[in-house]
């Protein structure tokens, strides 16, 4: 199976359209959260077919509209802040926060865990588990001091057989 993991959409509807034609081949979708605004739902459900899951960052402020524009795609599925699933035979886990994700793997309970946050693609095998940061669709990432960097808008297409991550530039 192939699996696209995408994260911190923050509401660039341009480089999410990108992803979703890049995303066609994959036979299911994990977002790690940072959406944005409730209208992103409706670009996914409409652009992406299959089974997509959903787990909440910190910038996805209007959780209720969120969650009700989810309701109206059969195959979209809200987790709240944690994904917990199995595709082609490998246990997955999504969290938003790479702290959080990282400690996750590192307990070697999941086969790949996915997250995002920091807007820096990241894939990396801590102990027997694969932990994929997938960048940031949108196409940045700032400092602590709130400045910005332009970086590529990435997401990740990861194979179950094979369990290998590809990185893929919008």
């Amino acid at each position: 199976m192939r699996i696209t993991v995408l994260s911190d959409i923050h509401d660039n509807v341009w480089k999410l359209a990108a992803a979703l034609d890049a995303a066609r081949g994959s036979d299911a979708m994990i977002c790690c959260g940072d959406l944005c605004s409730p209208f992103i739902v409706h670009q996914i459900g409409r652009g992406f077919a299959k089974p997509v899951h959903v787990v909440f960052g910190n910038n996805d402020g209007d959780l209720f509209r969120i969650a009700s524009n989810a309701r109206q795609y059969e195959h979209i599925r809200i987790h709240g802040e944690f994904f917990r699933g199995e595709f082609g035979g490998r246990k997955f886990a999504a969290n938003h926060y790479d702290n959080i994700a990282r400690a996750i793997a590192a307990s070697g309970e999941f086969d790949v865990v996915c997250y995002g946050h920091n807007h820096v693609y990241d894939v990396a095998r801590i102990g027997r588990t694969l932990a994929i940061n997938p960048g940031a669709v949108m196409g940045a990432k700032f400092a602590a001091d709130g400045s910005r960097t332009d970086v590529a808008s990435t997401m990740v297409v990861y194979d179950t057989e094979s369990d290998s991550a590809t990185r893929v530039e919008l």
